[in-house]
């Protein structure tokens, strides 16, 4: 085998490649503002620290120990990922970063628990035109709140910068969350039977799905005074701290109250689509779930902001269902002689459940009765 040539740094090239040197931070990238925005970011990650956390931020790939699944029969891990969406456009309009951390997480956590599976750790992404150490640790400091709230842990993810592809302001979301459940206790459709009840949990608010049709029809019509100015409608809140307020993340509460035996069937978190195009994605065949409204409207109490946006974008009924979670955030299906139990239960985890309606014959369709 032929010994390697040495080349050196110093040495001149024959032809010079250029009459100036062209660093990686004049094209656009700093690796030293990274660095900074990795350590403001530790703290918060931290906080989040739970068992089966092996390592902190560094490596290239992130560890968690899956000891405590040995105890479990018959583990099954459960995974998702998702994105806030354009709400991120009104929050960067008004700079307004420190929640939509949390809208993320609840994106990611609250999917892995309708399983019944507890979230175990989430990873996240964020995408940058230009990186700036501060405003990066404002959204990830949410991020770490929104772990904390759904129990999970927060053990890596990636800041990109993406000078020229995105503006210096700009920048996305992403997040994925693994979770596990014993088979013998996960909750969907193969468990659900006719004549159970269908229960609600609130809503704060639209949460993270339906914010294009929010801004072509109200926000972008507005002035950021309009938006920052106190609405009689909304209680005396701005129109921007309704549109922004976090979106509810139920999946530790949930976790908690399915660990003390709340008998519950399947678990629908009402996101894009409404309640129309998520609920019945827990019914089996030959099922419809019947869902209980008053010309037009539920009969639970729904989010004023809520009310706002149907009236400025003069929405159908039909259509409001199907595009805003009308002040349901999880659909909590049980037997119905267990509605005692299984409220008792999830009120003793801060969870206000309200009955919105009951599984019934059909074909595997919401209806509104």
């Amino acid at each position: 085998m032929s010994e390697r040539e040495r080349v050196t740094f110093d040495e001149t090239p024959d032809e010079p490649l250029g009459s100036t040197e062209l660093t990686y931070k004049e094209a656009g990238v700093d690796t030293a503002e990274g660095m900074r925005a990795v350590d403001a970011i530790k703290e918060a990650v931290a906080r989040t620290r739970r068992p089966g956390v092996m390592e902190g931020l560094g490596g290239f790939g992130c560890l968690f120990d899956g000891e405590a699944m040995a105890r479990m029969e018959h583990p099954v891990l459960v995974s998702s990922t998702d994105g806030v969406g354009t709400k991120l456009a009104l929050a960067q309009r008004l700079g307004r970063h420190g929640s939509v951390g949390e809208d993320l997480v609840a994106m990611c956590a609250d999917d892995v628990v309708v399983c019944g599976a507890e979230p175990l750790f989430f990873l996240d992404y964020v995408a940058v035109g230009k990186l700036r150490a501060e405003a990066v640790a404002t959204i990830v400091d949410g991020i770490a709140r929104g772990c904390e709230l759904a129990g999970c842990a927060l053990i890596g993810g990636e800041m990109a910068e993406h000078p020229g592809v995105m503006a210096p302001d700009d920048y996305d979301l992403a997040g994925f969350c693994v979770g596990v459940v014993d088979k013998a206790k996960m909750l969907g459709p193969a468990k659900v039977r006719e004549g159970d009840a269908i229960l609600g949990l609130p809503s704060s608010g639209i949460h993270s799905n339906g914010y294009s049709l929010v801004r072509k029809a109200l926000t972008d019509r507005m002035t950021d005074e309009e938006l920052t100015e106190p609405v009689a409608t909304l209680k005396g809140k701005t129109l921007a701290d309704a549109l922004l307020a976090p979106t509810t993340i139920y999946a530790k509460r949930l976790v908690s109250a399915l660990a003390a035996g709340a008998p519950i069937h399947a678990l629908a978190h009402i996101t894009g689509g409404g309640i129309t195009e998520n609920l019945d994605r827990v019914l089996p065949a030959g099922l419809d779930a019947e869902v209980a409204w008053g010309g037009g409207m539920p009969a639970w109490e729904v989010p004023p902001v809520i009310d706002l946006v149907i009236d400025a974008a003069t929405l159908s009924a039909e259509e409001a269902w199907k595009t805003l979670n009308m002040g349901v955030g999880m659909a909590v299906v049980c037997a119905e002689d267990d509605v005692a139990e299984v409220t008792g239960k999830l009120g003793a985890e801060g969870l206000e459940a309200f009955e919105m309606g009951r599984i019934v014959k059909g074909s595997g369709k919401v209806v509104y009765v």
